[in-house]
């Protein structure tokens, strides 16, 4: 049996009320369908790597919240005590589960390493880190040891090619001298 592809799609935040709930940021554009009740997801790491011990969660019921983030128990999750050591923990899902990324798009675990050049095809480095701030996502990007934020939008990166690893951006200007 061959082990599925494991994809982040949720950052456990912190414990929530008596009896065993997380406060989870959706880290997935279709949080609905990912974290509908009865579906099993895999404890993880920042880098998309499953728990050492395997452990695996059942969606009881999920809940949006006000800021975006949802409210979900566990079947596996008795209280609150339990809960809390599950905090700052990724759930992963397996990318049977979820809709393949569309022309343009990546997965956020996909940007690291690529290569990053303007629309004249200077390079202007590689992606050697991914942050997601209030704002949205932020590329940090490096080259002959400089590095430079740029926030992953649409004005700015205007093509990713998944299969050739590029992005083709615009940045402020700037930003790389």
């Amino acid at each position: 049996m061959t082990t599925p592809r494991l994809l982040i799609v949720g950052r456990l935040r912190k414990a929530h009320g008596i009896r065993g709930d997380l406060v989870v940021e959706p880290i997935t554009d279709a949080p609905d369908a990912v974290f509908a009740a009865g579906a099993r997801l895999f404890v993880g790491t920042a880098t998309g790597d499953p728990a050492p011990d395997g452990r695996q969660f059942t969606v009881r019921h999920a809940r949006t919240l006000g800021d975006g983030s949802l409210l979900l128990s566990f079947v596996e999750v008795a209280d609150r005590n339990d809960a809390q050591r599950w905090r700052g923990r990724y759930l992963l899902a397996p990318d049977s589960a979820l809709r393949p990324p569309g022309p343009g798009e990546v997965y956020v675990h996909e940007l690291f390493g690529m290569h990053v050049e303007l629309p004249s095809g200077e390079s202007l480095g590689d992606v050697s880190d991914v942050f997601e701030l209030p704002q949205g996502i932020a590329l940090e990007i490096e080259l002959e040891g400089r590095r430079a934020l740029l926030p992953f939008r649409e004005e700015f990166v205007r093509n990713v090619d998944a299969s050739a690893r590029r992005l083709v951006v615009t940045p402020p200007e700037g930003l790389f001298e």
